[in-house]
């Protein structure tokens, strides 16, 4: 029997409303105006916020605007070092992904503070217990979600331990800025000059492949649909400056632009989402959506030479992503 999943709504002065569920911290729309002034949810959701604990949703293990964790992405050989002891964690064929059989996405977390009015926000909290999935360390764990006049989406996650742990938090948000139908026809920039090298279970070897001139060059605005692109769930390594990411389709003329504190994004894009219940009933067609993973490196626990993931007593985790909302 599941629980009864709360739902909170920010909605801002011109309109644009996001919904967040205690059940995993999901956001399970965010609606934008598009050229037309008519809303559109850009994130890919489930119709009703119940779906989200079904077993149906759950067996695809989509992760839909869910906050991932304890370790967003893949953890190889199916444990990690700290402080000179091993930590086995749960794993398929040695890989640990997004957590283990249950990450973060899957609790229930505490709705601690709803502010509403200008900027509104929502404050979720949870809790992990020492030991939970192999990994050291009570954590307690924090996101913000926050709706601004700017038509931004602020995602803040915040987590202490009293355990030395590997920590890597990020939302799972399936974009579509059509709200239907296919991303292919959406342009793409990455701030990026280097991608994760990856073996055939997609675990970092460790090295960074340089871009320049493959398909993994997104520095300049183009065609996600262009030539070269057979699909990504990969890596990149994010450059300077502010802006690491931008997104628009001129069909719903809403651009988006994607700005974190963190050194790297996974870009997923699936090639089908599967047949289930979608928020008003949209459908989609090859290459449904996109996600921006803003996060540390996968397997950063086990590549002494990837930016540090072992969160230590007395510190605090942050990672701070915004998705700004625009017109073309």
């Amino acid at each position: 029997m599941t629980q009864n999943i709360e739902v909170i709504q920010l909605v801002n002065s011109n309109g644009m409303k996001v919904q967040v569920a205690n059940f995993g911290a999901t956001m399970i729309s965010v609606e934008v105006p598009n050229k037309n002034n008519e809303l559109v949810n850009v994130v890919a959701g489930l119709e009703k916020p119940s779906d989200y604990a079904e077993d149906f949703y759950l067996e695809n293990g989509l992760y839909l605007s869910s906050s991932v964790g304890r370790y967003a992405g893949r953890i190889s050989t199916g444990k990690f070092n700290v402080d000179g002891k091993s930590y086995p964690i749960f794993n398929v064929d040695g890989v640990h992904l997004h957590g283990g059989k249950v990450g973060l996405d899957k609790k229930y977390w505490n709705v601690d503070e709803v502010v509403k009015g200008e900027n509104p926000k929502v404050v979720l909290s949870c809790a992990s217990e020492d030991g939970e999935e192999g990994y050291p360390g009570n954590l307690k764990v924090t996101v913000t979600y926050q709706l601004t006049e700017d038509n931004e989406v602020k995602i803040t996650y915040k987590a202490t331990t009293d355990k030395a742990t590997p920590v890597n938090l990020t939302n799972h948000a399936y974009f579509n800025l059509n709200g239907k139908d296919s991303v292919l026809n959406h342009k793409l920039m990455i701030n990026t000059s280097h991608y994760l090298d990856v073996d055939s279970q997609l675990i970092p070897s460790g090295k960074l492949n340089s871009s320049k001139g493959t398909r993994f060059d997104r520095n300049e605005i183009s065609l996600l649909g262009r030539e070269d692109f057979t699909g990504f769930d990969d890596t990149f390594v994010l450059g300077e400056g502010e802006l690491k990411a931008e997104l628009s389709s001129a069909e719903s003329g809403i651009k988006m632009q994607v700005f974190t504190n963190q050194p790297a994004s996974v870009v997923y894009t699936p090639v089908q989402l599967p047949n289930l219940p979608y928020k008003n009933n949209v459908t989609y067609s090859k290459f449904s959506a996109i996600c921006f993973e803003t996060q540390n490196f996968p397997d950063a626990p086990n590549h002494a030479n990837f930016p540090n993931s072992i969160l230590k007593p007395n510190e605090e985790y942050c990672n701070k992503s915004i998705f700004k909302f625009s017109l073309l």
